[in-house]
């Protein structure tokens, strides 16, 4: 008999979690987070909202010593600051990340797509590669020029 068996304590298995759900692992909710970049926001307590706007998540942490932030359009987002992370659709079969700690929620609805991010990330690193293979080439064009020129 295993340990798990003796003490009762069966492993169950990782949760699978498909549009709809709740998120209680901090690193969970850090990695659902910081795959979103341009998002709708509006933060409400006792069902009252309080603020909304548009922004950017520049950084998503996990730090019970710091505070989630939101100001100038800019988005610091503390998991610890959170008792979990609800996923939602919204009747247009949207994302939305509810982050709620007791009465207060701050709702996040993606502006950007992640499969469209990827498509320009992925153009952005072949133009990047196409510069650099130019440089290089004109780095060695350059130096043959300099060695074709202290050879007279």
């Amino acid at each position: 008999m295993s340990h798990d068996q003796l003490s009762g304590n069966a492993k169950l298995p990782a949760p699978c979690i498909v549009d709809t759900g709740i998120v209680v692992n901090k690193q969970d909710m850090q990695r659902l987070l910081t795959d979103l970049n341009r998002v709708r926001y509006s933060y409400s307590q006792d069902d009252r909202l309080l603020a909304e706007g548009e922004g950017c998540i520049l950084e998503v942490f996990a730090d019970p010593q710091r505070s989630t932030l939101v100001a100038n359009h800019a988005l610091y987002i503390n998991v610890h600051s959170f008792d979990y992370l609800e996923l939602k659709l919204t009747p247009e079969q949207q994302a939305c990340f509810d982050l709620v700690q007791d009465n207060r929620q701050l709702r996040l609805i993606p502006l950007s797509n992640p499969l469209q991010e990827q498509t320009t990330r992925s153009l952005n690193a072949a133009a990047l590669e196409a510069v650099v293979a130019e440089v290089l080439s004109a780095s060695w064009d350059v130096r043959i020029d300099e060695e074709d020129n202290f050879s007279l």
